[in-house]
């Protein structure tokens, strides 16, 4: 389900984040075209991001970045095709047990459906702004 990033997969993760993000990003009014991409493109990873696979094929992104004794997911991003079909909560669970204790922070958007998956496995909402949702899984 999960495989191992190459600098190949830049690209169309790119794209994937452009059509993931952009209702919620309209919505918020911060939706631009080409800043969507370079601002993926300028944090990306290998050694951090992970592939998510289903049927055969490249269905997604996940990363997961070490920071000062915590770990940021970053970068969860699933083809809309394969939304709604347990495939994130599968993946979202695989990385928080494969890192055993770990206190796990990220942020959501105002107003994205993701919350509720993250509510779901243990986050909780450490404070927001107008864009952003922050959430803490504390280790444990």
């Amino acid at each position: 389900m999960l495989r191992p990033s190459t600098p190949e997969d830049a690209a169309w993760i790119a794209e994937l984040r452009a059509v993931v993000l952009r209702d919620d990003l309209t919505r918020l009014g911060r939706y631009d075209e080409v800043q969507v991409r370079e601002r993926f493109l300028g944090s990306f990873r290998t050694a951090t991001t992970q592939i998510i696979v289903v049927d055969g094929r490249d269905a997604g992104s996940i990363a997961v970045r070490p920071d000062e004794g915590v770990r940021w997911i970053e970068h969860f991003y699933l083809d809309p095709a394969t939304q709604g079909r347990g495939v994130g909560g599968a993946v979202l669970a695989r990385v928080l047990s494969d890192a055993g204790q770990q206190t796990f922070r990220l942020n959501v958007l105002q107003g994205s459906p993701a919350l509720r998956l993250y509510r779901r496995a243990g986050f909780v909402v450490d404070s927001e702004d107008e864009v952003d949702i922050f959430l803490t899984r504390p280790a444990g």
